[in-house]
């Protein structure tokens, strides 16, 4: 029996759930019938073994992690790992040498210090994967051996959430790089477009290797230091945005307007907020910061809170322009998440982005900071009214330029980008459970897709697998099945 029949011939679905009487046509063949709200939390910047590397029973770096040494530019193995590298160079906290594998960054740094920021862009995501060798992280990374790092995990919260729930070990960010653009693949399950982009944000590619054009100074080995390329930019050129770039409106009022030409033109896409509003579904998302920000109380990338513009990526659509009424109805602020949970009355689908300091970028950021954060969101979650048929899905944008051993799929020219840390967290999902399935960013929107009876965005979403084989197949009652 199915987990929607159950609840069908125990409960009255509409009084229950408020279902509608089109979901109720469709209980039949909605694995997510049950599921009432949708939460999706989506933190910062790590890789699947930089946090679960360790974890009992998922494929981390007891499997096959030593066929990946890392290899200099001539394609040549390491003899041990380039040096640590941050913005005031050599980072003397770790060791000048380092072998050449994966090693624990907790061994010289506690998780609740800072390390250097990690190269994380499209191109250079797709020069380090190296066709599926995942042997090229180091000599790409302007902090050298660092992407070789791990921590022990059993100390976070997130360990603690996986074995009480689902752990998706094959779960891979939706597009080679940066978080600007794995933001608008969470939304839009598409690729920014600029097509009458300034001639100095093209980059320019080399036509044999289908990457970045180096530099006739790049240096002919990484313990020399980072490749230096001809002319990095944001934009292809064929008119397709895959690095940073800001709207054309700043949302604080205390930072500058972007020079005009140079913002991302407004977007028309459509995004997974267009496809639930037509349907009638309730959705927000929300940002940590986000009050603040629009009152000019802080600015972007401003100590303490590092709020990020580029991380909110319904700002870069017109549908959410500045003023317009669908901005002000969906994007909306952390309280505003935390005051819902509590009463209860959370939308169908929310999207949560914690502000800079608690998201767990490297940088300006910590990984026991975030984790904490993380821990403290998911138990109001959970004390919601809510919770009984809430489904968390808990993921990272990117990998952050950390290392992952197992190569990802291959689908399309903007990805998918190496494996991310994913929870799957219901009363519904499987515990102490390993997800095995072939995930990708994409597969959050196709679980919102199956669920609300929603026309794909892409052929991205279309084809991606949703999160049904993270749900227990038999369920007991919905207060019973709280915890």
């Amino acid at each position: 029996m199915t987990l929607s029949r159950i609840f069908a011939k125990a409960f009255a679905w509409p009084l229950i759930f408020g279902l509608t009487g089109s979901a109720l046509a469709q209980e039949a063949s909605n694995p997510f019938a049950a599921i009432g709200h949708i939460v999706v939390i989506y933190t910062e910047n790590r890789s699947f073994d930089n946090v679960f590397g360790l974890y009992p029973g998922a494929e981390g770096l007891g499997i096959g992690a030593d066929r990946f040494a890392q290899v200099d530019f001539d394609g040549k193995p390491f003899g041990e790992l380039p040096p640590i590298r941050g913005d005031k160079g050599v980072d003397s906290r770790f060791p000048s040498i380092l072998p050449n594998a994966p090693f624990p960054i907790d061994a010289f740094l506690p998780n609740a210090e800072k390390t250097p920021d990690m190269t994380h862009d499209f191109f250079q995501e797709k020069e380090q994967i190296n066709g599926g060798k995942m042997d090229r992280f180091a000599a790409v990374s302007g902090a050298g051996g660092l992407v070789m790092g791990y921590y022990d995990g059993r100390s976070l919260a997130q360990w603690r959430l996986a074995q009480e729930f689902t752990l998706a070990d094959h779960f891979f960010h939706g597009a080679f790089g940066g978080s600007f653009l794995n933001h608008m693949f969470l939304v839009c399950a598409c690729a920014p477009t600029f097509p009458s982009a300034p001639p100095s944000l093209i980059a320019e590619v080399d036509e044999a290797t289908g990457l970045l054009a180096l530099a006739a100074d790049s240096p002919k080995s990484a313990h020399i230091g980072p490749p230096h390329y001809r002319k990095p930019g944001p934009v292809t050129s064929d008119g397709y945005a895959v690095s940073t770039l800001q709207p054309p409106t700043p949302l604080s009022p205390r930072d500058s307007a972007t020079p005009a030409g140079f913002g991302l033109p407004p977007q028309t896409q459509p995004t997974i907020g267009d496809r639930l509003t037509e349907k009638g579904v309730s959705w927000a998302w929300y940002a940590g910061g986000w009050n603040d920000m629009r009152a000019g109380r802080i600015r972007q990338r401003e100590a303490p809170e590092f709020f990020q513009t580029h991380h909110q990526p319904f700002l870069y659509f017109a549908n959410f322009a500045a003023g317009a009424q669908e901005r002000e109805l969906h994007l909306k602020d952390a309280d505003d998440l935390f005051a819902a949970a509590e009463a209860g009355t959370l939308p169908a689908v929310s999207f949560y982005k914690p502000v800079g300091k608690f998201n767990e970028h490297p940088s300006y950021a910590d990984l026991k900071t975030g984790d904490a954060h993380l821990e403290e969101v998911v138990a109001r979650l959970r004390r919601s009214p809510n919770w009984r048929d809430m489904l968390i899905i808990v993921t990272a944008d990117e990998n952050g330029g950390a290392w992952d051993h197992v190569a990802p799929p291959k689908i399309d020219r903007f990805g998918p980008g190496a494996r991310v840390p994913t929870l799957i967290l219901s009363p519904f999902a499987k515990k102490g459970f390993v997800d095995r399935t072939i995930y990708d960013t994409a597969s959050i929107l196709a679980t919102i897709e199956t669920r609300f009876a929603l026309a794909p965005l892409t052929a991205r979403d279309k084809g991606a697998a949703d999160l049904r084989n993270a749900l227990e197949t038999t369920v007991t009652a919905p207060g019973s099945a709280t915890r």
